[in-house]
This record gives structure tokens, C-alpha cells and sequence, in this order.
């Protein structure tokens, strides 16, 4: 791997752990004084395995999108993928604004399925340049199922609760 390969794989992973910092600015403090008090159900995880599944999920994304990029940027095919992929990058920021930062879990779900259709859309778009940027997408697009149910679940849960921001 050349110098200015190895120099592209470090941007791609940094692009994609801010995600998770940017998003952690909302999640941080709402963690500690809001969800802590919500109603979840059996199948939620403790708090603590959330940062290292997304720390391990983001640097895996960085991966994958390094892998299209090396393809070639002049490739309009290479541009489109990582334009989608940038895409449900930003919504996946987004959803912890909407969940943590405004304290609204039905936003956070109504956001989260248009979260995995740009998550499912990349992984199509990256098929067609690297099967293995593609399947390197799978563990994020069943995580973001997971989450997806977990989050319906949450709301359905305390969607009385006048504190949810419902």
C-alpha cells in the first residue's frame, strides 16, 4: 500500500469517528440525565457496550469507504457510492440529535429507517465497485436494525411520558 493510500485509509476512518464524537455531543449528557430514567425493554443492552460497538462500527465504515475510494475519485460511479455514503453518515449524526439532543425517540425512529434505506442504498452502491467494502457495511446495516427496534421499542415504552419530548 502506497504512502498516499495508507494517507486516504487514516482520512476515511478519522471522517468517520468524528461522526461518532459529533454525535456523542448529544449523547454524552443526555445519557447520564435522560435515558438513564427511560423505560427500555429486556433486549437492551447495558449502556456501556454502545461506544465500543460504534467505535469498532465506524473505524469498519472508514474501511469500507477507503476501499471504494482507492477505486479512482475521476470514476463517477466511485463519486456517487461515497456521495450516499456521506449521506447516511450525516443522518447518522443526525439521529442522535434527534434522540438524544431533542429528546424525541419517535423522530429518532421516523429518522433511523431513512437512516438504513441510505445505509442499504450504499451497500448497493458499493457492491458495484467492492464486494468487500459492501460486506464490510453488513455488520453496521444489522447493528442499525438493532437499533432501529430497540429505539420503536423505547418509544412505544414511555411514548406517555410527557419528559420523552414524544
Amino acid at each position: 500500500m502506497s504512502f498516499t493510500d495508507i494517507l486516504k485509509l487514516v482520512a476515511a476512518i478519522v471522517v468517520c469517528e468524528m461522526a461518532g464524537v459529533v454525535g456523542a455531543v448529544f449523547s454524552a449528557p443526555a445519557i447520564r440525565e435522560w435515558y438513564v430514567n427511560l423505560a427500555k425493554p429486556k433486549f437492551s443492552p447495558p449502556k456501556w457496550v454502545f461506544a465500543p460497538v460504534w467505535t469498532a462500527l465506524y473505524a469498519i465504515m472508514g474501511i469500507a469507504a477507503f476501499l471504494v475510494w482507492q477505486t479512482g475519485w475521476a470514476n463517477f460511479d466511485v463519486r456517487f457510492a461515497l456521495g450516499i455514503f456521506i449521506g447516511q453518515l450525516v443522518l447518522n449524526i443526525f439521529w442522535s440529535y434527534l434522540f438524544f439532543g431533542l429528546k424525541s425517540p419517535l423522530a429518532a425512529f421516523v429518522e433511523i429507517i431513512l437512516l438504513w434505506l441510505a445505509i442499504f442504498a450504499t451497500v448497493v452502491n458499493f457492491s458495484k465497485i467492492s464486494m468487500t467494502a459492501a460486506w464490510l457495511l453488513a455488520p453496521y446495516l444489522a447493528w442499525v436494525s438493532f437499533a432501529a427496534v430497540l429505539n420503536f421499542n423505547i418509544w412505544q415504552l414511555n411514548h406517555g411520558q410527557a419528559k420523552t419530548n414524544l
